[in-house]
C-alpha cells in the first residue's frame, strides 16, 4: 500500500480529483446497472459512495494521501465485487 501512496503522491492535485470523479462515474455506472438487474441494495451503496466522492473530490484530492488512497481502494473493492459477480456487462439498457 506504501507503493501506492507514493504514486498518489506524485500525481498534481488537478490528477488525483480526475480520478476521483473517474471513479465516481463508474461507481455511478456500476449503480445503475445493478438497478436495471434488480439489485438494489447495491445500487443504492454505489450510489451513495459516488455522490460522497463526487461531493469531496477536491477536499480528498488536497487533503492527506493515505485517506484518499484508502477512499480510492474502498471505492474500487465495490466495484470489483460487482464485476465478479456480474462478469458480462450489459450491452444496452433499452426498455422495449
Amino acid at each position: 500500500m506504501e507503493e501506492k501512496t507514493n504514486i498518489i503522491k506524485d500525481l498534481s492535485i488537478e490528477e488525483r480529483e480526475e480520478i476521483f470523479v473517474d471513479i465516481a462515474r463508474t461507481l455511478e455506472d456500476t449503480a445503475r446497472e445493478a438497478l436495471v438487474e434488480g439489485n438494489t441494495h447495491f445500487a443504492v451503496l454505489s450510489n451513495n459512495m459516488a455522490e460522497a466522492i463526487r461531493v469531496n473530490a477536491d477536499e480528498l484530492a488536497r487533503d492527506d494521501p493515505e485517506n484518499a488512497e484508502r477512499v480510492l481502494l474502498q471505492a474500487t473493492a465495490m466495484i470489483s465485487q460487482f464485476e465478479a459477480v456480474h462478469p458480462y456487462r450489459m450491452v444496452s439498457m433499452a426498455v422495449h
